[in-house]
């Protein structure tokens, strides 16, 4: 359900502005000497289009029966120690990528069978095709409505379709896209993660441009 909103007391073609320099990727800081605007007002105005863009995704529909890759993903600075699974001061993300089709990512608290399951069987219909790692904690899928197939790593050839370089590729794109960033605080993540979810599924930029200006409803 979306959530009622405000409009904005910004001029319309300013909101426009802002709105072309999100989508580029330009930093509220850039945007607001561009659009001449303070620089927290400019920040405001791209949290609120994260909130709206979050609203809007969270009312699309579960994948259709088909192949999904599943995996979960860590963000967060670099920091000494342990790395990957287990490390510690990390955002958890999980995600599924239905192929040929779009991506859903979310932050999870942890990555136990019961959290990684009940978010699949919301997300992917029965009888789909879910590939993921040999991470102890898709098990589960073995014995579900779901036909599973496990991706060994230490294996340097892709057998067929047999892979998850889809929702890979989607994490290497989130976390470039998040670099440019001098931190995100924790409790905002989910938003910048939801830009990155729709910056995938909304491609290319001419594509998300008008997209957000249909949301934003200016007319």
């Amino acid at each position: 359900m979306v959530t009622k909103r405000r409009r904005s007391r910004l001029p319309v073609a300013t909101q426009r502005v802002l709105v072309s320099h999100f989508v580029a990727g330009v930093t509220a800081r850039t945007a607001a000497q561009v659009a001449g605007v303070n620089r927290r007002t400019a920040i405001l105005y791209y949290h609120k289009l994260r909130e709206l863009i979050a609203d809007k995704l969270a009312d699309e529909a579960p994948f259709s029966v088909g192949e999904v890759e599943v995996d979960e993903s860590y963000f967060g600075g670099v920091r000494k120690g342990k790395r990957g699974r287990g490390a510690a001061g990390k955002v958890v993300v999980f995600g599924l990528l239905q192929r040929a089709g779009k991506v859903y990512a979310t932050m999870i608290p942890d990555t136990r069978s019961s959290t990684l399951s009940g978010i699949i069987r919301q997300r992917i219909k029965p009888d789909s095709l879910v590939y993921t790692d040999c991470y102890r904690s898709y098990d589960v899928l073995d014995v579900s409505e779901f036909k599973h197939f496990r991706i060994n790593h230490r294996q340097r050839f892709v057998d067929r379709s047999n892979h998850i370089n889809g929702i890979e590729n989607f994490w290497n794109q989130a976390k470039r896209h998040l670099r440019r960033y001098n931190g995100i605080p924790k409790q905002h993540f989910h938003l910048f993660l939801k830009e990155c979810e729709w910056r995938f599924n909304y491609r290319p930029a001419s594509q998300l441009l008008k997209t957000l200006n249909e949301w934003m409803d200016f007319n």
